[in-house]
């Protein structure tokens, strides 16, 4: 994994004037465990994250009337998983298996994160 995500925290500092040795302690302490921005720093950096949708009530009306209460289901009325838009096989437990699972994820739902531990895994 590469230090960059570990370098977009404030710069380093030290205090002056300290007996010596003690600077270069608190640089290397700083290296060790870097700090991160603050959450008010990321805030404005990063686009704002969906709002899930109220739960509605439970005496509404449907909003499907015309679709089966099996719909997606492997069994009764309506179409079955097929309908589905991302079919999940069980996992198998192979390192293979996990890339592609990650690489399927990471193409509808692309991020930092995900790319980069698509990155590890693929090397």
């Amino acid at each position: 994994m590469s230090d960059t995500a570990y370098n977009e925290g404030p710069a380093m500092m030290a205090a002056r004037g300290q007996t010596y040795g003690k600077r270069k302690e608190q640089e290397d302490a700083q290296r060790a465990v870097p700090m991160r921005r603050s959450p008010v720093e990321v805030q404005g950096s990063q686009p704002p994250r969906p709002v899930p949708a109220a739960p509605g009530s439970l005496t509404a009306p449907s909003a499907r009337p015309d679709e089966p209460i099996t719909a997606g289901a492997p069994f009764g009325e309506g179409p079955g998983p097929e309908m589905m838009p991302m079919p999940i096989a069980p996992a198998t437990g192979e390192v293979g298996d996990l890339v592609e699972r990650v690489r399927s994820i990471a193409s509808r739902f692309p991020n930092p994160a995900l790319l980069g531990l698509l990155a590890e895994l693929e090397s």
